[in-house]
């Protein structure tokens, strides 16, 4: 609904400049209520409520960590190379090997610079890694099989860690103002020489202002969000396929 609303809002501004009939906007006036329309269709997909969901019974360490989310988002791919391999390759695949990864992010931060971060990474270091020194916390590794590592998207501005933060700390934060992302890198071996890997992220808010605060950020953003979970996927099933 968002996407869509902006496409009939970029139609309508067009056809203030010249009409589309091939889009059924002959003159001005049609355009100014196409551009209206998509106003509201955009406003719409904002407002929709995030149901919460929660995962019973729990069988990864995603679900560990991230039991009850409101939002989701999933990606896989066939990797035709032992588990090893491809738990190598998550391991240390970098932001160089994804492609269009950098150029995203940097729209992602509008083009501004900053500091080392998953969304302004060396393009020759382990993602991971980068993640993992850079906000993000390592909360579950299972050789060969999964990796969970986590975040706080939101936080109060406020807000202080007593200590520093443990993977138990996450699981248990529930104050007001918080929104807890949680990203998987899992591997199911379907032969010796083949594996499908599966990437999930979750965002869990802690209270409804949380949630509608992320739920405008997450609509805006998911698209460039999904294409780079599937180039990381493609990126891995390269580097895990090399001979």
């Amino acid at each position: 609904m968002v996407y869509a609303g902006f496409l009939a809002m970029c139609a309508g501004i067009i056809s203030q400049i010249r009409p589309l009939p091939w889009f059924r906007i002959p003159n001005f006036r049609v355009g100014l209520q196409v551009f209206a329309v998509g106003v509201l269709t955009s406003a719409a997909g904002f407002a929709v409520p995030s149901p919460a969901r929660r995962v019973t019974p729990q069988r990864t360490h995603l679900d560990e960590f991230t039991p009850l989310y409101q939002f989701e988002e999933f990606h896989s791919i066939t990797v035709a190379a032992p588990k090893e391999k491809v738990y190598d390759a998550i391991r240390g695949v970098t932001a160089g090997e994804i492609p269009l990864y950098r150029t995203l992010t940097w729209m992602r931060r509008f083009g501004r610079p900053g500091k080392e971060s998953i969304l302004n990474p060396p393009g020759d270091q382990p993602l991971l890694d980068v993640a993992t020194r850079s906000g993000f916390l390592l909360l579950a590794a299972e050789p060969n099989r999964e990796i969970v590592v986590g975040t706080a998207v939101l936080a109060p501005a406020d807000w202080q860690p007593m200590r520093r933060v443990i993977p138990a700390d996450f699981k248990a934060l529930d104050e007001p103002g918080f929104a807890l992302a949680t990203m998987n890198f899992r591997i199911e071996e379907e032969s010796k020489n083949s594996c499908v890997v599966t990437t999930e992220t979750r965002v869990y808010t802690t209270d409804a202002t949380s949630q509608k605060k992320f739920a405008r950020y997450w609509r805006m953003i998911y698209p460039g969000s999904a294409l780079i979970r599937r180039m990381w996927l493609r990126a891995i099933k390269t580097r895990a396929e090399k001979p």
